[in-house]
């Protein structure tokens, strides 16, 4: 009996972490604990931890006479909305959450269940980074992580939310993961911090500033979800994996939805302006569209000249591409290339059909854009649609002009039906600028050159500005009408539901990074 005392001694010491006074700073930092965490994010009472009697076994440094239980992270599994997910918590409340040998083996054994059992991997990440006394077994630490995070990837969904620092290489396995999520004013994350950069470069500058949840929700897209609140945060997580398979093997999930197959979507039918040049907000769309008008858009701050997030139709999951005439005019640029590569390939990845709502006029031009690199990262989407072999359905609501038109999921890259409203427009460039090319030598002759080109835009707009050539030539499936977009796509899904193809063999592929 007197092991049994023990073990309900030991567990009580480690469930304390760091001790009431370190748990006690860290809620008036507005922060929860680890295990608070957990409680939150997985259903009441699912969570069954493993490794929570793991010490470390650094002796150096004065190490040997503080060996906390757990050694700073909480690992297991649980269920969120009655499906498996494994967790791991790390506790800055024991050594600030620092990483060594031992922590990182809790991690990595954790990762290996995770992937052998097909499903989602959760990591709460509250760290200050490799413990510095444990040397390069800290460094081999994270590494071994990393390189599971990479066996992984495309294998089962890996989710990170950050939820306090993240600094040095601790921040490259939240970049492999499929999805990052940050709190304001609690979450930073950065390669170098302030003072680093203050030294190098001279730069005065925060930790927000430099690595807070806005700059990475806006400026590096290196945050997909930004969050006020740790609550909201879980809540997103939640929702996000409702849209989710287990893993690459399984379906997407279903949920049973009361929204009719059939239901018409009025609202459709006026809402392209009779201008061509007037934007719409392409969101209006998506909501009307998908079941119950519910919509979780991934990165919505970054690169906002294109939208992507997850929506249901007919009760399947589905991934959501779409311009958005209201910022830029939906023009492709690097930011949105990236953007929406990188959502294609992981939708791709888990068996998640693609539905492309199109309105672009094409690439951004300019010499900032064309020195970054345009060419370069406009091929990631390009790349990701072509090598994409899950359903994959288009609506080209206006203008679909030049090469963007092919990119944004076109037949000719193998897209399954592509559906066209009677305001759609495709050709090579919009009508100003086809006619001041092809006519410029008539129009120089004209009387009066203004109005000649006013008479040519004229000619090309009724001959382009319109559907029915691409049509005529079987590049669009059908031209339909506003109203009937909801049911279309859902029936072509149902029709798709069972589709396979596949790419040619080979190792892997080499995608223009």
């Amino acid at each position: 009996m007197r092991n049994l005392e023990r073990l309900r001694q030991l567990r009580a010491e480690a469930l304390q972490g760091g001790g009431a006074e370190r748990i006690a700073e860290q809620h008036r930092r507005g922060k929860l604990t680890a295990r608070e965490r957990i409680e939150l994010l997985l259903d009441p009472g699912s969570f069954e931890e493993l490794g929570m009697f793991v010490r470390h076994r650094c002796h150096d440094f004065g190490l040997d006479r503080k060996r906390p239980l757990g050694d700073g992270v909480v690992t297991g599994y649980g269920t969120i909305n009655g499906r498996l997910v494994y967790v791991f918590s790390q506790d800055f409340t024991v050594f600030g959450g620092s990483l060594g040998l031992a922590h990182a083996e809790k991690i990595v054994r954790l990762m290996d269940m995770a992937m052998k059992n097909g499903a989602p991997l959760i990591g709460l990440n509250d760290s200050g980074g490799a413990r510095i006394q444990e040397g390069v077994d800290s460094l081999g630490g994270y590494a071994e992580i990393f390189y599971r995070n990479t066996l992984a990837s495309g294998l089962i969904p890996q989710i990170s939310a950050i939820l306090g620092p993240c600094a040095g290489g601790a921040v490259y396995s939240p970049a492999i993961t499929d999805f990052v999520l940050m709190v304001r004013g609690t979450s930073y994350m950065y390669v170098t911090g302030p003072n680093v950069v203050k030294t190098v470069t001279h730069e005065e500058v925060t930790h927000e500033e430099l690595g807070g949840a806005d700059v990475h929700g806006t400026k590096s897209g290196v945050a997909h979800f930004v969050c006020d609140t740790e609550l909201e945060l879980f809540e997103t997580i939640r929702e996000l994996l409702s849209y989710i398979p287990q893993n690459c093997d399984d379906p997407p999930p279903y949920v049973p939805t009361g929204d009719p197959v059939d239901r018409p979507c009025a609202e459709l039918e006026a809402l392209i302006p009779d201008n061509p040049n007037k934007p719409y907000d392409i969101k209006d769309v998506i909501r009307s569209v998908v079941d119950e008008g519910r919509f979780l858009e991934v990165q919505p701050d970054f690169a906002p000249n294109l939208v992507v997030g997850f929506a249901r139709l007919g009760g399947f999951s589905v991934g959501i591409v779409a311009n958005q005439p209201a910022h830029l005019a939906g023009v492709l640029d690097i930011d949105a290339s990236t953007k929406g590569a990188r959502f294609v390939r992981f939708c791709d990845c888990f068996n998640i059909p693609l539905v492309v709502f199109e309105d672009v006029p094409g690439f951004l031009p300019g010499t900032d854009q064309e020195w970054r690199g345009i060419i370069r990262h406009g091929a990631k989407l390009l790349f990701a649609f072509c090598e994409a072999t899950v359903p994959r359905l288009t609506v080209i609501t206006r203008k679909a002009y030049g090469g963007a038109y092919d990119v944004m999921n076109s037949k000719h890259i193998r897209g399954d039906l592509v559906f066209a409203w009677p305001t759609a427009e495709i050709a090579v460039m919009g009508p100003k600028g086809a006619v001041e090319i092809i006519f410029r030598r008539e129009i120089e002759r004209a009387p009066d050159p203004a109005q000649r080109t006013e008479e040519l835009i004229q000619e090309y707009t009724e001959k382009f500005a319109n559907p029915f050539v691409a049509a005529e030539r079987g590049y669009i499936d059908d031209v339909i009408e506003p109203r009937e977009t909801r049911q279309r796509l859902i029936r072509g899904l149902q029709m798709l539901r069972n589709k396979v193809d596949r790419l040619p063999r080979k190792k892997h592929d080499n995608i223009p990074l």
